[in-house]
């Protein structure tokens, strides 16, 4: 009698064990797995940025790296890889963590203008990246000197159309959003200028100054400066509306120039392929969180960028769109950089 009761009762533990292993320690497996998400990030973060220390693009950066340190308890440090456009930073950024604790920032020439510009990309846009979510975007103005001749964005059409080839525009490299802009005005306004490049946005906005160059786009970051100074003025924001800052600066549209002509900068957070969902949402999540603190937006204000919340859905589908504007101006004007 004593052992049956011995072997019911190994048996009734046996049981229990079973069952706890079909019903209860699955679960349990499972709900482990959700803490090394959720305890994410477990070491010091990096942020890989292709934009030189000291710019707006820079000191975005830091503003979220900032506010990623105080909320994840973890460091977060910004790694600035200028140069090579921006391919020294996207190779650091393929050659580092898979796992959440490399992100990187890219502008929207990266993502959608250098797959047309380059046969051959040292990275595949589709692949080596995940897109998160976008950081700020910011409209560009035309700028001329204080002195021009032309006083609004149907002064320089008539001048263009009645000098072929001859009125000239500039920027800092082939494939930029300044110089695609310009040729996307050309082919809106049916007219050809010249492109002239400049080494650095500093020589590029004193040659408009002082009237070696009749105009180029530039952002409130860039060609500011001067604008404060009084040596540049602001033709005309190629936005669907009036700049807040600048409410005395008409649309293009407003300024004799095409209706909805838009020319925009934007930067994004990218984040490895394959990241758990839960990994990539609390990213998202804390790095809207922090764009959105009162300190952050009056920064943005200084450096002429507009807050951009969008859903992952609004945020591909906007990439695709720009994407295609891109390449469509690209190979009508035949440019390439390979």
């Amino acid at each position: 009698m004593s052992f049956f009761r011995s072997s019911l009762s190994r048996r009734a533990i046996a049981a229990a064990a079973l069952a706890l292993t079909a019903g209860g320690l699955l679960p349990l497996t499972a709900s482990a797995q959700q803490p090394q998400a959720a305890a994410f990030p477990t070491k010091p973060v990096r942020i890989i940025t292709p934009f030189p220390v000291g710019g707006g693009p820079d000191g975005v950066a830091r503003l979220v790296a900032d506010k990623l340190s105080r909320a994840w308890g973890q460091p977060v440090v910004v790694e600035n890889r200028p140069g090579g456009n921006g391919f020294i930073a996207i190779d650091a950024f393929k050659r580092g963590a898979k796992d959440g604790h490399d992100i990187i920032v890219l502008d929207n020439v990266h993502l959608a203008a250098y797959p047309a510009l380059f046969k051959k990309l040292p990275y595949d846009a589709s692949k080596d990246f995940d897109a998160l979510l976008p950081l700020f975007k910011t409209y560009f103005f035309f700028t001329v000197g204080t002195n021009s001749k032309y006083k609004t964005v149907g002064d320089l059409i008539a001048d263009a159309k009645a000098n072929p080839g001859k009125l000239d525009y500039g920027s800092w490299s082939v494939g930029n959003p300044v110089h695609l802009g310009s040729e996307l005005f050309e082919s809106a306004t049916g007219t050809q200028m010249e492109h002239i490049i400049y080494k650095e946005t500093t020589q590029l906005y004193t040659s408009v100054a002082t009237g070696e160059l009749a105009f180029a786009l530039g952002s409130s970051a860039t060609a500011g400066p001067l604008q404060r100074a009084n040596k540049l003025r602001f033709l005309a924001v190629a936005a669907p509306q009036r700049n807040a800052a600048f409410p005395d600066v008409p649309t293009v549209g407003e300024s004799g120039g095409p209706k909805g002509f838009e020319v925009i900068g934007w930067n994004a957070i990218a984040v490895p392929k394959g990241l758990p969902a839960s990994v990539t949402d609390k990213i998202k999540r804390d790095i809207e969180k922090g764009l959105a603190e009162p300190d952050v937006l009056e920064k943005f204000k200084s450096f002429g960028y507009e807050p951009f919340p969008t859903t992952r859905p609004q945020f591909d589908q906007f990439v695709a769109t720009e994407t295609k504007r891109f390449t469509d101006v690209i190979r009508k004007a035949n440019v390439s950089l390979d």
